[in-house]
C-alpha cells in the first residue's frame, strides 16, 4: 500500500484539450505508472467546460476537475481575445450545479498580454469577473486555480483586496519579489516542467520556500522542450529540476509538494484514500 504522501499531483493541467483527444486513456495511463495519482484538470476556452465534467466521469479515480472562466476567449486557440461578460453567461449556474464535485474554481484570473488587450476597458472586465469568481469561491469554499499571465502584481493585489486565501497561483511569470508578497499572503505557486528553459522559474524556485511550492505541467503546454506536446507524466522533470535548485533530494520534493497539494485542495484527499 503506497504511503498517505506517495505520488505527485498535477496541479494544473488542460487534459480536456482536443490536444489529448485521440489518445487520453494511455495519457492517463502513463501518468499512473510515473506516480501521478490525481490531476487537476482546468478548461481553457469555455466550450471546454462539460468536457471537463464528462472527462471527470470517465476517469474519476484520476480526473480532479475545476470550473471557470479564463481571462482569454474565443472561439478556439486561434482565435482568442479578452474575456467578456457573455463569456460569463451561465457560469455560476454551471459551477454551483457541480459545486460538490469539483475541487477548485479555476483557471481563472488575468492576462495583460498586450495582443489580447485592446483598451482599459478590456482589463476591468478582466478584474470584475475575476472578483466575481473569488467571491463564488470563496461562498462554496474552494481554492483558487489563478492565471496571472504579465499580469502578476494585480492578480495578487485583487486576490488580496478580495480576501481570498487559498489560492493557487500557476506558472508565475512575475519577479520573485512580487510573488514573496503572495508567500506572505499564504498563496501556493505550481512550477511547469518548463522550468527547465526558464531562468525567471528557476529565479523564482530558488527565492521562494519548498512549503509554498507545488507541481503542474499545464499540459500540453509548458513541456521542456519547446513546441512539443506536454502530459503529465512529465512531473518529474519540473520535481528534478526544483530538487537540483534547492539542493534536495527529489522524493523531499515529491513529498514536500503533495503535502502542500493536499493542504489546498483538500478534496484531493479521495484520490490518495487507497
Amino acid at each position: 500500500m503506497l504511503g498517505k504522501m506517495s505520488g505527485f499531483i498535477d496541479c494544473h493541467c488542460h487534459l480536456a484539450s482536443t490536444d489529448f483527444k485521440e489518445d487520453i486513456h494511455e495519457v492517463i495511463s502513463r501518468a499512473k505508472k510515473t506516480g501521478v495519482r490525481c490531476a487537476l484538470v482546468v478548461p481553457d476556452l469555455k466550450y471546454e467546460l462539460p468536457l471537463v465534467c464528462d472527462l471527470a466521469k470517465t476517469y474519476p479515480d484520476f480526473i480532479a476537475p475545476a470550473l471557470g472562466i479564463h481571462p482569454v476567449q474565443g472561439s478556439s486557440p486561434d482565435n482568442l481575445r479578452s474575456v467578456s461578460w457573455d463569456d460569463f453567461e451561465g457560469v455560476t449556474e454551471l459551477i454551483t450545479e457541480y459545486k460538490e464535485n469539483i475541487v477548485a474554481i479555476g483557471e481563472i484570473g488575468l492576462d495583460f498580454t498586450p495582443r489580447f488587450i485592446k483598451s482599459d476597458s478590456d482589463k476591468q472586465t478582466q478584474r470584475d469577473i475575476f472578483k466575481k469568481q473569488i467571491q463564488l469561491a470563496k461562498s462554496l469554499n474552494l481554492p483558487v486555480n489563478v492565471h496571472s499571465r504579465s499580469a502578476g502584481r494585480p492578480a495578487i493585489e485583487l486576490l488580496k483586496s478580495e480576501g481570498a486565501e487559498m489560492v493557487l497561483l500557476h506558472a508565475f511569470d512575475g519577479r520573485p519579489s512580487i510573488a514573496m508578497q503572495g508567500v506572505q499572503a499564504g498563496y501556493y505557486f505550481s512550477i511547469p516542467p518548463s522550468i527547465v528553459r526558464s531562468e525567471q522559474k528557476q529565479k523564482l524556485v530558488k527565492q521562494l520556500p519548498l512549503e509554498k511550492l507545488c507541481l503542474e505541467t499545464d499540459s500540453p503546454a509548458l513541456a521542456a522542450e519547446k513546441q512539443t506536446r506536454n502530459e503529465p507524466c512529465n512531473i518529474t522533470i519540473c520535481c528534478d529540476y526544483i530538487a537540483k535548485v534547492k539542493n534536495i533530494t527529489p522524493e523531499e520534493v515529491q513529498r514536500v509538494t503533495t503535502a502542500n497539494a493536499l493542504k489546498l485542495f483538500p478534496k484531493l484527499d479521495k484520490f490518495f484514500d487507497v
